[in-house]
């Protein structure tokens, strides 16, 4: 799997909707009625995170996550980004 280019902005999806779990999160696509589970209290943090940051590492770095773990971080965010939960941010 590939990992997203963690030095570009991204930001959710305007029709995902985040439901905060005890085990991370849902995430549910209004348009394509796609769901997806973060298992991750960490990985909640950066994708809630996103829309203030400059930068996917920003993020991840905020979120407490190390240099090493960013690869790891990144093909979480990519998957995220193929299934349209994430969106490239243009401006």
């Amino acid at each position: 799997m590939t990992t997203i280019d963690l030095d570009r902005a991204w930001d959710l999806h305007p029709q995902v909707s985040v439901r905060p779990e005890p085990f991370g999160a849902l995430l549910y696509h209004f348009g394509t009625r796609k769901l997806s589970f973060l298992k991750d209290r960490r990985l909640l943090t950066v994708v809630q995170s996103l829309a203030d940051v400059p930068t996917a590492r920003a993020a991840c770095l905020a979120a407490g996550i190390g240099e090493a773990e960013l690869p790891r971080y990144g093909r979480a965010l990519a998957a995220l980004a193929q299934s349209s939960m994430l969106i490239g941010r243009t401006s």
